[in-house]
């Protein structure tokens, strides 16, 4: 039986300031089933949820799949043969995510997007994860996102979540500084010179390095002007779901979402042309493929038949730039993965190549001027 509450407020606690983000009226109230799933054991766990999620269905008869592409979590879907189109989503937080992952604000994010037709049913939540709709559709591949009817769609429903005004007339902070910071003080105590990890010694940049970089970045970026908008964060091609069947793509998993520049989505969307499991980096969309899901993108974003070719020019100046924000964040990221992750992948040499891909991008695209 689902709740209804009046509106809630929750709120986001950004460098000291508070965000507000309003769950809209009539937004269910999200159950929290005491329960703890084994992440090695996702299945059994997964079936004591789906009990109480939906007691109608013969537990005898209930069908699960493991989904694997995750990097970070434990996914399976919960479903019965005679209604294949009801899938219950489970997903395990991996082993020490909440160190990096705000899910109280995945929560709200998750939320907010569905309310404004971006995200799908949020059914419940429990001790170390989140059960969820399934999204009917394709997750796309590295060249799936170069399709040029495909790129137009993604350029659209970005500038649809951009555009959504959940902070009640607060004005967000970024929460990219704060959250590059927090990781780095994670990995921090890795950057010794006995370091345990030899790669890390010999492989990745010092501490000292990194730091330096990371001031330059803030004091560099934050002067482009660009405009801070509810962002996905995470737009990797698995995270997006195309329904041919209704003509539209859809994202999902927000446990990255929050306030950010909006050159930083682009920015790291792009990046992720590169793919994830073996990342190929001269996959990075070329200036006239950046142009045509820019402009597809502003004229969305700002509701207008046409854009200024200053607009269009501004804009791919910030997004290039802060795809080197993108580098270094999941630099980090992947050598806190490093560290407590259980899943199987090499995310030490993820960090290793997105580090090395900022320092080989940086000089060309520093050279990259706003038009006055």
């Amino acid at each position: 039986m689902l709740q209804f509450l009046p509106e809630r407020r929750l709120t986001v606690k950004t460098n000291g300031m508070e965000t507000q983000i309003h769950v809209p009226v009539g937004s269910p109230f999200i159950r929290k089933i005491p329960i703890f799933v084994d992440e090695h054991n996702v299945t059994e766990g997964a079936m004591k949820l789906i009990k109480d999620l939906r007691p109608a269905w013969d537990a005898n008869r209930v069908k699960t799949k493991l989904f694997t592409d995750g990097t970070t979590n434990k996914l399976v879907g919960c479903y019965v043969e005679d209604r294949p189109e009801d899938v219950v989503l489970v997903r395990v937080y991996g082993n020490k995510t909440e160190l990096f992952v705000d899910r109280d604000n995945e929560l709200n994010s998750f939320q907010v997007l569905h309310a404004n037709g971006c995200a799908p049913r949020l059914y419940c939540s429990f001790q170390n994860g989140i059960c969820y709709e399934f999204m009917q559709g394709d997750a796309l591949g590295t060249q799936d996102v170069r399709d040029p009817s495909l790129l137009r769609m993604i350029a659209g429903e970005m500038a649809r979540i951009h555009a959504i005004h959940a902070h009640n007339g607060c004005i967000p902070k970024p929460n990219l500084w704060i959250k590059m910071r927090k990781y780095f003080s994670l990995v921090a105590t890795e950057f010794t010179d006995q370091a345990s990890n030899i790669r890390i010694q010999q492989e990745v940049p010092s501490k000292a390095v990194l730091e330096q970089e990371m001031v330059w970045m803030k004091e560099h970026l934050s002067t482009l002007g660009s405009p801070v908008v509810l962002c996905h964060n995470d737009l990797l091609c698995k995270n997006i779901i195309h329904n041919s069947k209704e003509g539209h793509v859809r994202f999902i998993d927000y446990e990255y979402s929050s306030y950010n520049y909006q050159a930083f989505d682009i920015g790291n969307h792009f990046n992720e042309f590169a793919g994830m499991a073996e990342p190929d980096f001269g996959l990075y969309p070329s200036r006239e493929m950046q142009m045509d899901w820019l402009r597809v993108y502003l004229k969305a974003y700002k509701q207008k038949a046409e854009v200024s070719e200053r607009e269009l020019e501004t804009l791919y100046v910030q997004v290039n730039k802060f795809a080197l924000a993108s580098h270094f964040f999941w630099g980090f990221w992947a050598l806190i993965q490093a560290k407590y992750s259980t899943i199987d992948f090499d995310f030490l040499g993820y960090a290793v190549l997105r580090f090395n891909q900022y320092f080989e991008t940086k000089p060309a695209l520093m050279a990259l001027q706003i038009p006055e």
